[in-house]
């Protein structure tokens, strides 16, 4: 199984017509996603051809979603309109909005992430690679060509600490990795991920990728020592930061102890998840227990 996203995932494109959404899309055909069309309301009633594919163009999320009867979109809007495209999807319904943008300002998120609440949407990022259950769909900008599926779930802050962590153990492969985001606030967390992996009979183990700042991690150390029965590998990103210094990629200002990368190591540890200096060093350690179980 997987979680969130899986072959029968109907996606469409808020941006298909841009720069970055074309491209993408074409990536995401190329991963085996099921892409069923696109929005952008200045384009409504015209097609893109993107790998020999013909897709319509939309005028808005809701008139997609009754054509195609698509249940995820995957956000290339430019930051200054991010907000505004969350929120027709969310009016909309749709299940799943991945939003790869960068650069939204965080007072829009916070306003989107206030909308969401009671809400049957679920939002990943923003900037977020997104989310991939290799070998059945892609939604967002990972490469597909990194690892197959396995037994492993991924949940990370960091794109391309995802990527090198699916690198690094392709010879196990990922049920689904998830890239949520190094924003302050985001619509998928730590703990929701590490819900859903729990709860996936396929996933046997957990990799989550941290960073320093803000509390997220320790909040994620306490919920898997009351929640989280499957063995969890963790890294987390920073060791080497000046304290007192916002780090731009994060959104994260380090305070004394408060959000260092140490005190997340030791949180964690303490909630019994094997914390890696390095990345090759967290890959090896799943490694262990995959062979563990194996054996």
């Amino acid at each position: 199984m997987t979680i969130y996203l899986n072959k029968d995932s109907k996606i469409i494109v808020q941006g298909i017509t841009g720069g970055m959404g074309s491209k993408h899309t074409e990536l995401m055909l190329l991963a085996g996603s099921h892409i069923v069309g696109g929005v952008n309301a200045r384009k409504a009633g015209t097609t893109v051809t993107l790998n020999d594919q013909e897709l319509h163009v939309y005028g808005t999320v809701k008139e997609a979603m009754e054509a195609t009867g698509a249940n995820v979109s995957v956000l290339f809007v430019p930051p200054a309109f991010t907000k505004d495209a969350c929120i027709e999807a969310i009016d909309a319904e749709m299940p799943l909005i991945v939003v790869i943008t960068e650069g939204v300002p965080v007072k829009d998120t916070a306003e989107v992430f206030a909308y969401l609440e009671g809400k049957q949407t679920r939002m990943i990022g923003p900037n977020c690679p997104g989310v991939i259950s290799p070998g059945e769909s892609l939604a967002g900008i990972t490469p597909h060509t990194i690892a197959g599926k396995g037994p492993i779930g991924l949940v990370s802050k960091s794109g391309t600490l995802t990527y090198q962590m699916m690198y690094e153990l392709r010879d196990f492969g990922f049920t689904t990795a998830i890239g949520i985001g190094g924003d302050p606030i985001i619509g998928t967390t730590h703990i929701d991920a590490l819900e859903a992996f729990e709860n996936d009979p396929d996933t046997k183990a957990i990799v989550m990728i941290g960073e320093i700042g803000g509390d997220a991690e320790e909040r994620a150390a306490d919920y898997i020592r009351e929640h989280v029965s499957k063995p969890v590998v963790g890294y987390v990103a920073g060791f080497t930061a000046p304290e007192g210094k916002t780090m731009g990629h994060a959104g994260a200002i380090v305070s004394g102890s408060s959000g260092t990368a140490a005190a997340k190591k030791e949180a964690l540890e303490a909630a019994g998840v094997k914390v890696g200096k390095t990345p090759s060093e967290t890959a090896d350690l799943m490694r262990q227990i995959l062979q563990s179980q194996d054996a």
